[in-house]
């Protein structure tokens, strides 16, 4: 009854015209779509039923593990047959979905799911042709429920192909998700009632270090087992827990997930002989890596280690240092009083202030990560209105800092209470603005600590980026409570007014690079129109301090009328535009390029044509660094040439979902990220963020000698 219930829901829908909707089944949206729009007749096109799940829920994977139901359609029209299930599907790696820790292991997928399937499309078609029938499957949390979702999507035949962008990409992305075939010798050899895997790829280095698990098609292991291993020189061995009662095949089948340290895992299609004997001389001296180091890659101490030392390092950053020297001032402020209590609570409300704000961008990052979309570091960037505001605020500060304006004494002394006569409001803004400002900086050990925690429990998410803020926070936290150390701050005196008028000029320049992100984002316009504002609030700023005598009520209105709307006049025509840099003139004039998309680097890299992929932003100051030391050096642009590799650039100033799903396939938290992709190869190798002209010629030299 629930079948023909739905695909009397689906005719009606089809008799409406809106085919391939979205259909709500309760616990996920489900959706039937199509590479193509229009095909050729005889061609071969993907499909693929898509799903949003809701939060905490959970499908499964072709083998469900120890308990569950893979996904599977039932055709009512069109030339699919009349079932697609299993093998049919082109199945993404699967996750680890532990039921009872140790004892019940199932496999699947949670947040999301596309799972592409090819279909001919017949060679007399002719007008349109239509897929529809229904999709079933099992959904889980707490319980588990059978749900069926009526799925349609109709593609147009005619004289030539023409794509759906968007699913095109989606569908993409996830056959790029599926296991790649082992290229390497594989053997599954019993031994004492359990049984051993061995793998020997010819890369004999694809292994090492990575956390490595085994999904099997079948039921001959117990799933929720740990799988220890070792790694050699030319291989690596798993140790499987056979499971009771089931008798070996021939050949053990399934995938191996590899998860390298940092990165994003990624799968093998295992197909290993049943043999009374393991490889020989595959491996020589194994060393033993810990079932700690099962997906998931580096534990949880060596990741927090990172995320400290990122932090550390974030306070050399371009992006951080104006806001520090406002902290410096302030410390030496705190520490004139000569009360070590003072200056102590100067550095606990700073190291406060950067606290909270990397706790709000962990609680951010997890709120999209449950809306199944990607938080970039630096993403609040991605909105104009945010750069022109930031913009406002360093070109106000600088003021401050120049000696225009001096505020009011209600502002200096909130939060005096707490941390005496240090100004305790101003240090804990201070570190919040500091956190703000270095988020856009992926720094070394910052991308690797992150990028390593895009997949794992809130708890590590959390914990990592509290670490990466004790980082940035620990030298001044260091400064206030170690004693001796503040007699070495300089004595305050009539310097600190000549240093904080100095100090306006960082501001002054952080709010014209600001400008550029906008000029980007949404045009010269936006940009005149925010040197307008900020004129009217200096205007304002000026009016206020100038206020006095019998016309200082009108001058005060004035002030403050000039203030607000020199803010909505700066902030009025921040609207997002068409980026121009990915590909644009505005990257060099000496440098052609290309915009980056999947479907651009499978067409060059299948002509036999090395690729050079720049992942930027025009407010990632490390990517603008890379490109005016390195990418556009003529050194740099003469050895790619010689090699006739592609440049093509991705560029994330604004959002873009295809970026995203790229980022976080690779395994990185953000800009900037640079791949090289050799003739023939679509699997990439990554550069460091941070790049020299000598390394990317020996990156390209090497590829030439290949």
């Amino acid at each position: 009854m629930l079948k023909s219930l739905a695909l009397a829901i689906c005719a009606l829908s089809v008799s409406a015209g809106a085919f391939g909707e979205p259909f709500d089944a309760g616990h996920a949206e489900v959706e039937l779509i199509a590479e193509r729009e229009a095909a050729l007749p005889g061609e071969t096109i993907y499909l693929a039923l898509d799903k949003t799940l809701d939060a905490g829920w959970h499908v499964y994977w072709r083998n469900a593990g120890d308990a569950g139901l893979p996904p599977e359609i039932f055709w009512e029209a069109g030339p699919a047959g009349d079932k697609t299930e299993g093998d049919d599907f082109v199945w993404p790696i699967p996750k680890l979905l532990p039921v009872v820790e140790g004892e019940i292991m199932d496999y699947g997928y949670d947040v999301a799911l596309t799972l592409p399937f090819a279909v001919t499309v017949p060679e007399d078609a002719a007008g349109e042709v239509t897929w529809s029938g229904v999709a079933d499957y099992l959904i889980c949390k707490d319980v588990c429920i059978p749900e069926s979702a009526p799925i349609s999507v109709t593609v147009a035949i005619g004289a030539e192909q023409t794509p759906n962008v968007a699913h095109a990409v989606k569908i993409a992305a996830a056959l790029d998700k599926a296991p790649r075939a082992f290229d390497g010798e594989a053997a599954a050899t019993p031994q004492d009632g359990d049984l051993r895997l061995s793998l020997a790829p010819k890369a004999g280095d694809l292994l090492d270090g990575a956390g490595l698990r085994f999904f099997p098609y079948g039921n001959e292991i117990i799933h929720a087992a740990a799988q220890d291993h070792t790694v050699g020189p030319r291989g690596a061995s798993l140790d499987l827990r056979a499971a009771a009662r089931t008798t070996l095949g021939e050949r053990l089948q399934g995938v191996l997930v590899v998860t390298p340290p940092g990165g994003a895992p990624f799968g093998y299609l295992v197909d290993a002989p049943v043999t009374s004997a393991a490889l020989a001389g595959t491996f020589g001296t194994p060393v033993a890596v810990s079932s700690a180091a099962e997906p998931g890659g580096l534990n949880l101490l060596a990741l927090g280690g990172l995320a400290l030392l990122g932090g550390l390092i974030l306070n050399l950053m371009p992006c951080v240092l104006p806001v520090l020297s406002i902290k410096a001032l302030g410390l030496v402020s705190a520490a004139q009083s000569g009360e070590g209590q003072h200056l102590r609570a100067h550095g606990l409300l700073y190291t406060a202030g950067v606290l909270t704000a990397f706790a709000g961008l962990a609680g951010a990052f997890l709120l999209l990560r449950s809306a199944g979309e990607f938080w970039a570091l630096g993403a609040l960037l991605q909105y104009p209105i945010v750069v022109a505001g930031l913009a406002l605020g360093a070109f106000i500060l600088g003021l401050w800092l120049f000696g225009a304006f001096e505020l009011g004494t209600s502002v200096q002394n909130f939060g005096a209470q707490a941390a005496g006569r240090g100004g305790g409001a101003g240090a804990f803004f201070t570190g919040a603005l500091a956190a703000t400002a270095g988020a856009p900086c992926v720094g070394p050990f910052v991308g690797a600590s992150l990028g390593a925690v895009l997949e794992r429990p809130a708890f590590d998410v959390v914990l990592i980026y509290l670490l990466l803020g004790l980082g940035l926070a620990l030298p001044f936290l260091v400064l206030s409570f170690v004693p001796g150390l503040s007699r070495y701050l300089p004595k305050p005196g009539a310097w600190m007014e000549r240093v904080k008028q100095f100090f306006a000029f960082p501001m002054f320049l952080t709010a014209g690079a600001l400008l550029f992100v906008l000029g980007d984002q949404a045009g010269t316009g936006a940009v005149a129109w925010l040197v307008m504002g900020a004129a009217v609030i200096g205007f304002g700023i000026w009016l206020l301090r100038s206020a006095g005598g019998r016309f200082r009520p009108v001058a005060l209105v004035a002030g403050a009328g000039a203030l607000a709307a020199g803010a909505a006049l700066g902030l009025s025509a921040a609207q997002p535009q068409a980026a121009t840099l990915a590909g644009g003139p505005t990257y060099s004039a000496n440098v052609e390029t290309l915009p980056w998309s999947p479907e651009r680097v499978a067409a060059l890299t299948d002509a036999g044509q090395p690729v050079f992929v720049d992942f930027t932003a025009t407010w990632c100051m490390i990517c603008q660094a890379n490109k005016r030391t390195t990418l556009t050096q003529p050194s740099v642009l003469r050895a790619m040439e010689a090699v006739n590799v592609a440049f093509l650039v991705a560029d994330f100033t604004n959002k873009d979902p295809a970026i995203a799903e790229e980022l976080k396939r690779r395994g990185r938290p953000g800009v900037p990220m640079y791949l090289l992709f050799e003739p023939g190869d679509m699997d990439p190798k990554i550069l460091p963020q941070t790049l020299t002209p000598g390394l990317v010629i020996q990156e390209i030299e090497a590829l030439a000698g290949n």
